[in-house]
């Protein structure tokens, strides 16, 4: 190679070097993060892949890829693939809704608006995956199943639905959104749902805001007026949401600090953030350790048991940045599939709510057919308490155990649990006999878990009459009790009454009566919603 082409690919490595430097900002991590012990963060429930198949030739992709699993997930040289996750049908086949478009597209990478959503099967939850046929045009797909067992395709601006996983025909729609005077953050795209217990779903959008529909396909309506993503400096996307027997689950990727963040809910409306990383580049490791260091990680999706405990994570992953993936280059993208620990189903057996004054706490560990608590649990590992203990190596300790059928009872001593009223989960860290973690959230016996929402409509005055009518609806899942709303315009309250006890979905449309006339209807208001003197919730309107 003469000189002049060696300072010509130099610059060009220079050059690709600083683009990439321009896409990532490095985001400081709390001093506390250090102190965090293994099984804190989410990203420690990440499990080497599966065995594959490398390639025996150079593949696409930067040197940090070449090592990868090429069967892995789905990849083709001439088809570059983004987002996608999977659902299971009852023959055991597993099929992957997946977008992609021609590698050699005149963009490149950045041709990606014109994706084709494909519909892909493999025998294996890790792939390899081919495609069967296609659904129709769209980018970030998001599957999942209608009670009535319809799948509805999720795309940026509308969905595609069909009798079943591998319909031929699938039925453009779109969705409608009442955003009940609420600002939408960040407009209406990248959608992830999560089915609640009664069949509605939860669904949170890009920006953070939390909606609901009862269905699944009727009017998704918006219950936040902020989002609910951690209160840090950070470039948000690629929400994934979900829930298991006992809460919701969300993580949230800040795509310039390559970073995301892990959420847990009781409600899907009020969210803990705990400390660590969700992940970040380089979770895509094999059992030799050799990593799969992909420049991104994101469009997150999860594939769960039958308890909804996520025990795969899918990723669309790229080996440079995106503007760099030219035509017919050495840059592509795929679907990539990461198994996770999928957490122990703890459950804790006190009667009496768990205070700091609480001696014993009992929690029952069950056994699973591939788990036996009674022989595979190191019992001296063991941390049982509110998560910030726990992650930090402190919490409760273990002190005497006892056998219930193939379920192991510990009992710990109370001290330190750092449980309040508040919690909903406590957690347990631990490790087998063996040393590979062990980890979980136990139900707490008190908690409702499925617990009313009240949620406020923009007050109404009626100049004439001079009245206030203020519409309170109850997106809850169980019947609220009585409550108080409070009408506040410019830090002065303008009017107060109360709210019938609601069933679910039910409304009451609550006339007030102003301390004094209104001038205007068109001043700011803030509505509070008070149940047993607790604030549930508060919202602003313009």
């Amino acid at each position: 190679m003469n000189n002049k082409k060696k300072l010509l690919l130099g610059l060009m490595a220079l050059g690709l070097c600083a683009s990439m430097q321009a896409q990532v900002t490095e985001r400081q991590r709390p001093a506390e993060w250090a102190q965090l012990v293994p099984g804190a963060r989410f990203m420690d429930r990440f499990l080497p892949m599966p065995d594959g198949t490398r390639a025996t030739q150079p593949v696409w992709g930067t040197d940090s890829v070449q090592c990868r699993y090429v069967d892995n997930g789905i990849e083709l040289p001439d088809v570059s693939f983004w987002g996608g996750n999977i659902l299971q049908t009852a023959d055991g086949k597993y099929h992957l809704y997946v977008c992609g478009w021609p590698e050699r597209s005149p963009r490149g990478h950045m041709f990606w608006g014109n994706s084709t959503v494909f519909h892909a099967v493999s025998d294996c939850l890790h792939g390899p995956f081919r495609i069967q046929n296609s659904v129709g045009k769209g980018h970030n797909p998001e599957a999942f199943r209608l009670d009535d067992g319809r799948i509805v395709v999720y795309v940026i601006d509308g969905y595609y639905i069909a009798d079943s996983e591998d319909s031929p025909v699938w039925t453009y729609q779109k969705f409608d959104f009442d955003p009940r005077d609420r600002r939408i953050i960040e407009g209406l795209s990248n959608l992830t749902f999560a089915r609640r217990p009664d069949g509605s779903r939860l669904m949170v959008c890009r920006g953070g805001g939390v909606w609901i529909s009862r269905d699944g396909l009727a009017p998704y309506r918006q219950l936040t007026s902020r989002r609910v993503y951690p209160d840090v400096d950070g470039r948000f996307e690629d929400p994934v949401v979900w829930r298991d027997s006992l809460q919701y689950h969300l993580i949230v990727n800040d795509w310039l600090g390559r970073i995301a963040f892990y959420q847990r809910s009781k409600d899907g409306l009020h969210w803990v953030t705990e400390q660590g990383e969700a992940y970040v580049p380089g979770v895509s490791f094999h059992k030799d350790g050799e990593v799969e260091h992909w420049f991104k990680y994101e469009r997150a999706k999860v594939f769960q048991d039958a308890q909804g405990r996520a025990m795969q994570m899918n990723f669309a992953v790229i080996d440079t940045i995106k503007w760099e993936d030219l035509p017919g280059d050495r840059h592509s993208s795929k679907n990539i599939c990461i198994p996770l620990n999928k957490g122990l189903l703890l459950n804790v057996l006190n009667d009496e709510p768990v205070t700091p004054k609480t001696k014993r706490i009992e929690v029952r560990i069950q056994a699973e057919p591939d788990f036996n608590p009674q022989t595979d649990v190191n019992v001296e590992s063991l941390r049982f308490g509110s998560y910030t203990e726990v992650n930090f190596g402190r919490g409760c300790k273990a002190v005497k155990t006892r056998k219930d059928g193939n379920d192991l009872i510990v009992v710990f001593n109370g001290k330190n649990s750092g449980i309040t009223a508040d919690e909903f989960a406590p957690k347990l860290i631990g490790r087998t006999v063996s040393g590979e973690l062990l980890y979980g959230y136990a139900r707490l016996p008190y908690v409702d878990y499925r617990p009313a929402l009240l949620s406020a409509g923009k007050p109404l005055y009626n100049m004439e009459k001079k009245l206030l009518t203020v519409k309170v609806e109850n997106f809850g899942l169980s019947a609220s009790q009585p409550s108080e709303v409070e009408v506040v315009s410019e830090g002065k309250t303008l009017a107060k009454g109360e709210v019938p006890a609601l069933a679910p979905y039910g409304e009451a449309d609550v006339v007030l009566q102003p301390m004094a006339p209104l001038a205007s209807d068109s001043i700011p208001f803030e509505v509070v919603i008070r149940t047993g003197g607790v604030e549930v919730e508060t919202v602003a309107f313009k």
